[in-house]
């Protein structure tokens, strides 16, 4: 896709997070994982759990066998506490089992222990 995506606008300030993991370097599992993530297979208890803990929005996207997650939240989001509590919430284990056989992870990790945290070293902003 060239022409981009569209950015939901808030109204306020929010802050951005972006996370990444590798999948098993295998087609037919990464054809799953992404059908797992479609909106007719997407669990709605995950759903609303990602939304209960104060997650604005969530995007996942695919290069090869690499994950990208960008997620948007409010500015006073605290993203320790916020995952502690998801870990906790109805099905989100199960889930974290059910994806983990496309991931390369270890058998019983959390959302917050798959997915690494990457850091910005640019951005390009005008001088104000």
């Amino acid at each position: 896709m060239t022409e981009g995506y569209p950015v939901k606008a808030y109204g306020v300030p929010v802050k951005r997070y972006v996370q990444v993991m590798d999948l098993k370097d295998e087609p037919e599992l990464i054809e799953r994982y992404k059908l797992a993530h479609s909106r007719e297979r997407f669990w709605p208890e995950i759903m609303a759990g990602i939304r209960e803990v104060g997650i604005l929005e969530m995007d996942i996207h695919l290069s090869g066998n690499h994950l990208v997650m960008i997620v948007e939240t409010a500015l006073d989001f605290d993203w320790d506490t916020a995952m502690a509590r998801l870990a906790t919430l109805p099905r989100q284990a199960e889930w974290e089992d059910h994806v983990a056989q496309f991931q390369q992870c270890r058998p019983g990790q959390t959302s917050d222990e798959k997915w690494h945290m990457a850091h910005r070293i640019f951005q390009l902003y005008e001088s104000l």
